[in-house]
């Protein structure tokens, strides 16, 4: 990989200058792959200083939906007459009013004539609530700007579409990068009906996520398990296997972050999880959901589970082992957009293995254990053709170093299949 600063274009000068970007208040450095498109880094020449700065502030509001919205996408939204930011607002839930609409309540009569700045193409049909095409076009609204279209097959540029028929300047591409990375769980949902998936990983310096005798609290600081809890209410869904129930007995909750408790999600594929667990006796056992073979008649077990209020899926085995693409599938229909897994070596390398982590977020402490569990074990790769992680990124959080990463399945199926041909 090459370091680089991230480029950031100066208009007024035409030049490219050097910046590093923010990291949870704290210096981020971008690592980039040859290859990587950059086209994203790089501000729209027509759109001026003015108007990237409104669209900042609406991607702002977006991002208070976090956590919020899912499967809905976050959205924000910026109205400006004359100079002056006249609305603002955000989609503040899921089933609640949009960023548009929000926006244009706080407008009042004042937008008749005015530009919105939305960070996502305004919707053009009926779901839990009406268009937002008519209550922009019912307010009278000039021009709308918008940084991408809705890749919702529902939308998909028909709420484009009619604004212009009706005479409404539209135009689209202002920090189109930033609204997509905004909205990666959205889009992947949305598009291939599968949720997104980040899987967390906490290791030492020698790449441990246990030690000899399989201890491994605490491996990472008090600063990144506080921003793990943001991350499960952010993804709503957290993952792990029976491994890591039977041995921590965890809740799963989120205990740093306000807002809804998560779906927590276990593949227990014999029904081992005790009936005593946290998960199913705790005052969140609805939000646990079981995953186990079909073949499972342990019908006493199974009841017991239902009577404590847990979801209990049962899917069919591929030589002893779910096929990851149909627990997705299923966790999909229940319209969960976003997991978060947490689960031990075995979760973790089985789902790389499946090519099904889309993001990764490794954390590591400043320790050292000497000897103990590793976190990947994937058969396939080798120093001459690794796993290539897109758009990197390491941080400091607290005493520990945070990587964040992209993982492109098609590039990892076919490092893979070079690899074994070595």
């Amino acid at each position: 990989m090459q370091l680089r600063a991230q480029f950031n274009y100066d208009l007024q000068r035409s030049v490219c200058v050097n910046s590093i970007v923010l990291c949870r208040k704290k210096f981020r450095i971008h690592l980039f792959s040859p290859g990587d498109d950059l086209q994203g880094f790089f501000i729209m020449h027509h759109f001026s200083q003015q108007e990237i700065k409104r669209m900042r502030h609406a991607l702002d509001l977006a991002r208070k939906g976090a956590g919020y919205v899912l499967p809905n996408p976050m959205v924000g939204a910026v109205i400006v007459k004359e100079g002056k930011t006249i609305g603002a607002g955000f989609h503040e839930r899921f089933g609640g009013a949009h960023a548009e609409v929000n926006a244009l309540a706080q407008a009042g009569n004042a937008a008749k004539g005015a530009t919105l700045y939305v960070t996502l193409e305004p919707c053009s049909h009926y779901g839990k609530t009406p268009p937002c095409v008519d209550a922009i076009l019912a307010a009278r609204v000039a021009r709308v700007v918008v940084a991408m279209q809705d890749p919702n097959p529902q939308v998909a540029g028909n709420g484009i579409a009619r604004l212009q028929e009706q005479g409404v300047q539209v135009d689209v591409g202002l920090l189109t990068a930033e609204a997509v990375d905004l909205n990666k769980p959205f889009i992947k949902f949305i598009t291939k009906h599968r949720p997104f998936v980040t899987l967390k990983i906490a290791q030492t310096l020698d790449g441990r996520i246990a030690d000899a005798h399989g201890a491994s609290r605490w491996i990472s600081s008090v600063e990144a398990r506080k921003l793990v809890h943001q991350w499960r209410f952010e993804a709503g869904a957290v993952l792990v296997g029976i491994g890591t129930v039977l041995q921590d007995d965890p809740r799963l909750t989120i205990r740093h972050a306000d807002g809804p408790q998560p779906f927590r999600i276990v593949l227990d594929r014999n029904l081992r999880i005790p009936l005593t667990s946290q998960l199913l006796t705790d005052e969140f056992a609805k939000k646990t959901i079981l995953i186990t073979s079909d073949a499972r008649s342990d019908s006493l077990k199974i009841e017991q589970i239902a009577a404590n209020g847990a979801r209990l899926l049962q899917l069919p085995l591929q030589n002893g082992r779910f096929e990851l693409s149909q627990v997705l599938a299923a966790l999909a229909e229940l319209g969960i957009a976003h997991i978060f897994i947490e689960g031990g070596a075995d979760i973790a390398s089985a789902f790389l293995q499946a090519n099904s982590v889309d993001r990764l977020c490794v954390f590591v402490a400043p320790k050292i254990f000497g000897a103990g569990k590793t976190a990947f074990q994937i058969p396939g790769y080798s120093a001459k053709y690794p796993l290539q992680l897109r758009s990197a990124s390491w941080c400091a959080i607290g005493p520990d170093m945070l990587l964040e990463a992209d993982v492109f399945a098609g590039e990892q199926e076919e490092s893979r299949k070079i690899s074994n041909k070595d």
